[in-house]
């Protein structure tokens, strides 16, 4: 799980807490159920089972593979449509295309994250590239699904790539945890995704043993997901494995330690945290339209039919089936 790495040691460190600062708690721990998307690609459901309540202002997170593909075998998704929110794909291991109809593009890699604004109505594909398809190999990742507010629900589509170099790298206190801030605000440092509703997303490597403890806005919702690894979240020390996801309660600091000892091919517990600020608005989802009412919705399927997001640009990519 390469990411992005640095030598912690010469990194900026994370705040240690204030004596008046409280420690969120754990409310739940879930176990994300295994399915497939698209053309056929394994994923964890990372959210199922969690109240859209708690989740707000997030809709919806897949964790793809982690799988160590035999050539021929990577899969993507064909050519589909989005409105009203945004995706947010962070590749860990492996490659992974891009393409939209707004000319948004390109070959997300290694600690790399595309993010796309869907907003009035966009098509757009994610699949392996021709070469990874050829040669198999390690593909990780994660689709996160951020809400937008009613006000933003038409914005005008657009799209960033963020190198895996842009991301903010900074240390835990004792060194033994390096954090890649994707987006949003933690300890005063930004990442660089821009982003319409507030949120903080972050990567965080901590080694056997170590211990993550990182202030929090008291306004956020947090949430933490196990990428890899073992080890344990909130004040009270709860047990958190690969592919479950912790929900916290209120507080200003999250602390998340990894066990002493670790599986032999996953040396490191891996974990994303991420929290936003909740917009309180209703939530309907129909497939890849995430709207504020039933109306809205149908519009939606409308618009898609009569050809108002965009069209297929000539010389598109195309998944593999084989």
């Amino acid at each position: 799980m390469p990411a992005i790495t640095a030598d912690t040691l010469t990194l900026r460190r994370i705040a240690a807490p204030a004596p008046s600062d409280t420690d969120r708690p754990v409310r739940s721990i879930t176990t994300g159920p295994r399915g497939f998307e698209g053309e056929g690609f394994p994923v964890v459901r990372a959210f199922a089972g969690v109240p859209a309540a708690e989740l707000d202002p997030f809709v919806h997170m897949d964790q793809m593979g982690e799988v160590d593909y035999e050539p021929g075998d990577p899969r993507g998704t064909d050519w589909h449509p989005h409105r009203g929110f945004e995706t947010v794909t962070y590749m860990i291991d492996g490659r992974f295309a891009h393409q939209d109809s707004h000319g948004g593009g390109g070959l997300i890699t290694d600690g790399a994250t595309q993010w796309m604004t869907a907003g009035s109505g966009i098509l757009h594909i994610e699949t392996p590239p021709a070469e990874l398809v050829e040669s198999g190999g390690l593909f990780h990742g994660i689709q996160l699904w951020v809400n937008l507010p009613r006000k933003d629900k038409f914005a005008t589509p657009r799209y960033q790539a963020i190198e895996g170099n842009q991301v903010r790298l900074l240390s835990s206190d004792d060194g033994g945890a390096l954090v890649r801030i994707i987006a949003g605000n933690l300890d005063g440092h930004l990442g660089p995704g821009t982003t319409y509703t507030p949120i903080t997303l972050a990567h965080a490597t901590i080694q056997p043993g170590a211990q993550l403890d990182i202030p929090w806005r008291r306004d956020f919702n947090a949430l933490v997901y196990a990428l890899s690894g073992r080890g344990t979240v909130g004040p009270a020390a709860h047990p958190i494995h690969q592919g479950q996801l912790a929900v916290l309660g209120p507080g200003d600091r999250i602390k998340v330690a990894a066990r002493g000892s670790q599986d032999a091919h996953r040396p490191a517990l891996e974990v994303l945290i991420l929290g936003g600020l909740p917009i309180r608005e209703p939530v309907y989802q129909y497939g890849p339209f995430v709207m504020t009412n039933k109306a809205e919705l149908i519009q939606a399927l409308e618009d898609y039919q009569a050809g108002k997001f965009g069209t297929i640009p000539p010389n598109a990519l195309m998944p593999h089936r084989p």
